[in-house]
């Protein structure tokens, strides 16, 4: 429903999109990963009509952007980052407002207001002021508004951005409750959003895509290590027996009140907890403590962009993007 080959777009000398070619097909929620400045928002605002490639071709559902715009066009919902809502209009009196601009069909209008009330939970919300709602239900306003001519596809720029966790929540079961019929683009900061929500994920940097596919395709594409961080009290030999565990890379260890610290590194895909086990009971060791971490989609994130430390941090938890 979405189809995208070689599009690009400059800004005088700067090229803020750089051939980028993906799809989103129906039934699919899609991912759209990347530093601040990477080009999520330049490109949805091309797919959406709000800016024209310099080159390259997009289709929303079948229609060109560049040769069909209006039929392009009436086949998205389209939720910005900053939803611009009327404050001072009723909920009911702006998504009728809102029905007449999209072409809604006069005769079709309520029909359209009550369902789209209902899909995204406004029923006792309906009858207030716009500016009475708190910032969640800002945000299911803006999604109604997107579904009204029920579009077949959506393109959403950080639609949790700025909610509290339940709010966070409830938006993402919204979310995937409406995308069985539709395909939808979904730009976001949040990399456990991404996990949890997206079927696939889009990663872009500097105007290029880098990555693509399910968050286990992109952990496959970055080579990473096990590490195992054990407490143990007792037991002869067992650093050097730790060791000689298959798989096993380096083993550092420290005395700490009694207790050995060891932290063990292994290869990708390696899992030792079972065998740390029974190697400690076998050395006469007590496990105390045994922690597992792998390579994350934070990982994949900060490697394939070349982002820092302080980014990982933005990334992982929420944030705005500013393309231009």
């Amino acid at each position: 429903m979405i189809e995208v080959q070689g599009l690009s777009k400059k800004y005088g000398d700067v090229l803020a999109v750089d051939d980028v070619s993906f799809s989103v097909s129906k039934g699919e929620i899609v991912g759209f990963l990347g530093p601040n400045g990477a080009g999520k928002s330049t490109t949805m605002k091309v797919l959406t009509g709000y800016l024209a490639p310099t080159e390259g071709t997009a289709s929303i559902n079948g229609h060109d952007i560049s040769g069909q715009p209006l039929l392009a066009r009436t086949a998205v919902g389209y939720l910005p980052e900053s939803t611009a809502l009327y404050e001072e209009m009723g909920v009911v009196d702006y998504l009728r407002y809102m029905g007449r601009m999209q072409g809604v069909p006069s005769g079709q209008i309520q029909g359209r207001i009550d369902e789209v009330i209902a899909t995204c939970g406004l029923g006792t919300m309906a009858h207030k002021d716009i500016g009475q709602l708190s910032k969640g239900y800002h945000q299911r306003v803006g999604l109604a508004q997107a579904l009204l001519s029920d579009p077949p596809v959506l393109i959403l720029d950080e639609p949790t951005s700025g909610l509290d966790p339940a709010q966070i929540v409830e938006i993402r079961a919204l979310i995937k409750r409406i995308a069985t019929e539709k395909a939808i683009l979904l730009s976001t900061h949040i990399l456990p959003e991404a996990q949890n929500v997206c079927s696939r994920i889009l990663i872009i940097s500097n105007g290029k895509l880098v990555g693509e596919g399910t968050s286990g395709e992109l952990l496959d594409m970055v080579s990473g290590n096990e590490e195992y961080r054990i407490r143990l009290r007792g037991g002869d030999g067992i650093v050097a027996k730790l060791e000689q565990l298959k798989g096993v890379s380096s083993v550092t260890s420290n005395n700490e009140n009694g207790e050995l610290a060891c932290t063990m590194i292994a290869e990708n895909g390696v899992d030792l907890r079972e065998q740390i086990f029974d190697t400690a009971v076998a050395a006469g060791s007590k496990l105390l403590e045994l922690t597992h971490s792998s390579t994350s989609l934070e990982d994949v994130f900060l490697q394939l962009t070349g982002t820092t430390g302080l980014h990982a941090e933005a990334a992982s938890s929420a944030g705005g993007d500013t393309d231009e």
